[in-house]
């Protein structure tokens, strides 16, 4: 009978040890985490990396987890859908694929999720990028 006990602990321990692991940041930099009191987060909540160049939304599984990411170039916009306490952040796709969805994540991240796209967005379009045929027209090289 205590080795069924035993037993039982270790198992509830190890199922709380992945839950846990599972609901650390996937990366580092800016990753928000939403709350696990918002609907389809419970265990696992889902988590949005933005870097300078994507948007990566991560859900963890029991085995394994989703991705989905989106690079800055190809969003069309972001939308904050603010309840009484937690926020959705909607962030579309120029090309009219499938947004990114993202429930239950506090006020002020997705303020800091919405101006951080912006900012990465207005960054990549500042930088100066060569022509797409540059070599059409010109010499060729080692002429």
């Amino acid at each position: 009978m205590i080795w069924l006990i035993v037993v039982a602990a270790l198992a509830v321990m190890a199922a709380a040890a992945i839950v846990w692991s599972k609901g650390r940041p996937f990366t580092t930099g800016n990753v928000f985490i939403a709350s696990r009191l918002s609907r389809g987060n419970r265990l696992f909540p889902t988590q949005v990396a933005i870097t300078p160049t994507t948007v990566v939304q991560y859900t963890p599984r029991w085995i394994g987890q989703q991705e989905e990411s989106i690079h800055v170039a190809h969003i069309a916009s972001v939308k904050i859908d603010t309840g009484v306490l937690l926020s959705d952040v909607l962030i579309e796709t120029s090309g009219g694929a499938s947004p990114i969805r993202c429930h239950g994540h506090s006020k002020q991240d997705a303020i800091r999720m919405k101006a951080l796209i912006e900012e990465h967005q207005s960054a990549y379009y500042r930088t100066e990028r060569p022509p797409r045929n540059a070599s059409v027209g010109s010499e060729p090289l080692g002429r």
